[in-house]
């Protein structure tokens, strides 16, 4: 099993995994979703979701993700995917690569928190002074920007370790190799409940919105109404609804989570925060 598991891993690493294969000839789209979870994980969640959109709306999606989210997000720098799962892309310059929202996951709000395990001697910030503090990538903009940003405005001067997935980031927490970890609190709850752990959380940001998926003005009106439509309406049908009954258990949520519409709006916090974030975290 464990050989199993890691060439599956490998297999993920080195090509898009093919949620949905099309047809010869067919265009098909690449959708990449952050690495929030290890990759075996990610690949879980969104396969049957991109199996489902793909039958759905008639237009194939192919899945593609990163051996950690900032290889994913490079991705989608460099125009290699059209679809994304996403909460990377709302600094200014990169508003001017011509994303769009078409909508978000129904969850409640999540903070960026900087955590230690529940047993840990640090009860402040300042504690962590000098210390290794874990995050899951240079691109994780709740987990990492967001908080790397309040250690720096407290000029609290830590190694800054990264994991490549926040669930690197805990193994590495709960193993004693960091004293902290920077992430978002949703999947501080999923892991919590899916691992037994126990966290301390030192510091939390304000509420922010999960992420948004998107798509490439590249993408023709036509397809991306199509996808969108599937995406939205997989709560009101039996098959979809089972496929978000199952993808909810696998990341530790405590309650079926659908997908709602959104026109980028409520994504307003992210952009306030690069106006006023360090220039180190733009």
């Amino acid at each position: 099993m464990g050989f199993l598991r890691s060439r599956l891993a490998g297999t993920f690493l080195t090509c898009a995994f093919a949620a949905y294969l099309p047809a010869a000839g067919a265009q098909t789209y690449m959708f990449s979703p952050v690495n929030q979870y290890g990759i075996n994980v990610t690949a879980e969640y969104w396969n049957p979701v991109m199996a489902y959109v793909s039958e759905k709306s008639g237009v194939k999606l192919q899945l593609k993700i990163g051996r950690t989210s900032a290889d994913t997000t490079s991705f989608v720098l460099a125009k290699e995917v059209d679809f994304v799962f996403t909460n990377h892309l709302f600094s200014p310059e990169r508003e001017k690569l011509g994303w769009k929202v078409f909508g978000r996951r129904q969850t409640p709000p999540v903070h960026g928190q900087i955590v230690v395990a529940e047993d840990s001697p640090i009860t402040d910030l300042s504690q962590l002074a000098g210390k290794d503090v874990c995050f899951p990538g240079p691109e994780a903009t709740v987990s990492y920007k967001f908080t790397y940003a309040q250690l720096l405005a407290r000029k609290v001067d830590v190694n800054v370790v990264f994991a490549g997935n926040t669930d690197g980031a805990f193994v590495q927490l709960f193993s004693g190799k960091a004293a902290a970890a920077g992430v978002n609190s949703q999947l501080v709850e999923g892991y919590a409940r899916r691992e037994n752990k126990k966290f301390r959380v030192l510091w939390s940001s304000p509420p922010l919105h999960d992420l948004a998926l998107m798509h490439s003005d590249r993408v023709p009106d036509r397809d991306a109404k199509a996808v969108a439509k599937a995406f939205l309406g997989m709560h009101a049908d039996p098959k979809g609804r089972a496929i978000l009954e199952q993808s909810s258990r696998l990341a530790g949520l405590t309650e079926v989570v659908r997908f709602i519409p959104s026109d980028g709006s409520e994504y307003a916090p992210y952009r306030d925060f690069y106006r006023a974030a360090p220039a180190q975290l733009r």
